[in-house]
């Protein structure tokens, strides 16, 4: 369906400095996926969405969808938004303050090429806002709708002229966390309602990773890796997308030897040696860091059996309402731990820490070992 290509942009900050905004970014959306560029701010996801859009020009690249070229630095290509069809929604909602709902909605259809009648526009708008949910509010003022439901008449506006690409920039950022949480449901039925091949660009890897289908992390102008949400959060291929997505143990170790398994490795790390599982192959005396999640570090005040296990003393501890986040101290490392709420062990009393290995994930390279 989409296909990014090679994508090169580069520009000058204000201090003259060049800024490679996208690096030979390249990726492909099968029809009917909802696609996720994530990562932090400045890390060329906006620039890749708005080059799809057609709202900045690439250096260098190619975008087609559907077998349509719509940008081709080689062939000379490069259709301007206004003729793309796409649907795109931003952060700001751009709701037309004069007009009332259906009026928001059937704006695209009147000023763009649609050549339908009124009942034609009645239809198709009805349509739209029923799938939104806003058909019962069809004669409401726009100014007069909440937060939420301002963000779905910007849907059902982008959704009215039935594009065939669906581009999201953050589209939920500016509401309060319990409606974000709530229109991610909204987000997803309509995608799987409508089968509409979806873009979306976020910071929020809560978000990325309820939402898509696959995820493509961004850093600095390039991709990190791209997957599956589940991919990518239990098996990140490098440092930054294990950092990033999530909250993480990070351990720096070296590989000792391999161990059972197509993809097992002894790694001798500064808690001793543990036994861990890599997407890449590695061979003995690599440097590696471990990536190992709260929620997959197990705590009990009995030693379990097994490998993988360390005694240790807790630090801290807080309460989550449905989960206990545990700081235990392991000779002179802390590892967080995410725990149910019921295991009460006091700060500073001893306690054992165990992780299986294949939720002990090792990653090709070092750097300074973090908890976060």
């Amino acid at each position: 369906m989409l296909s990014v290509n090679a994508l090169f942009t580069e520009y000058t900050n204000e201090l003259g400095q060049p800024v490679k905004a996208a690096q030979d970014v390249s990726f492909e959306v099968p029809e009917g996926h909802f696609f996720t560029l994530l990562g932090p701010s400045g890390c060329g996801k906006t620039t890749t969405l708005r080059s799809i859009a057609g709202l900045e020009r690439p250096q260098s690249g190619d975008i087609t969808v559907a077998g349509a070229v719509f940008y081709s630095s080689q062939k000379g290509v490069f259709v301007p938004p206004n003729r793309r069809g796409f649907g795109m929604v931003f952060q700001s909602y751009a709701i037309w303050p004069h007009m009332d709902v259906f009026g928001n909605a059937a704006f695209p259809l009147h000023v763009g090429r649609a050549g339908l009648n009124k009942g034609e526009i009645e239809e198709r708008v009805m349509r739209v806002l029923k799938a939104v949910q806003l058909d019962q509010l069809r004669d409401r003022e726009a100014t007069k709708l909440s937060g939420g439901q301002q963000q779905r008449l910007a849907l059902a506006r982008a959704l009215v002229m039935a594009p065939k690409l669906l581009l999201l920039d953050e589209p939920l950022s500016n509401l309060d966390a319990k409606l974000r949480e709530a229109m991610r449901f909204e987000l997803k039925r309509l995608q799987r309602e409508l089968r509409i091949t979806t873009v979306y660009v976020t910071h929020d890897q809560s978000e990325a990773l309820a939402l898509s289908h696959q995820i493509a992390v961004m850093n600095e102008g390039r991709i990190q890796q791209i997957g599956s949400p589940r991919d990518i959060y239990e098996r990140p291929r490098n440092r930054f997308v294990a950092d990033f997505v999530g909250l993480t143990n990070l351990l720096e170790g070296t590989v000792e030897s391999r161990a059972s398994g197509e993809q097992g490795y002894v790694v001798r790390t500064g808690i001793g040696l543990m036994h861990s599982v890599s997407v890449d192959p590695l061979k003995v005396g690599d440097a590696v860091t471990l990536s190992i999640r709260p929620e997959d570090v197990e705590l009990t005040e009995q030693k379990p059996e097994g490998g993988n296990v360390w005694q240790g003393r807790v630090d801290q501890k807080v309460f989550l309402g449905d989960f206990l986040d545990f700081q235990v101290k392991i000779g002179d490392r802390v590892m967080l731990a995410r725990v149910h709420p019921s295991l009460r062990t006091p700060i500073g009393n001893s306690i054992w820490a165990s992780v299986s290995a294949e939720k002990s994930v090792a990653i090709r390279g070092s750097g300074h070992a973090t908890t976060g």
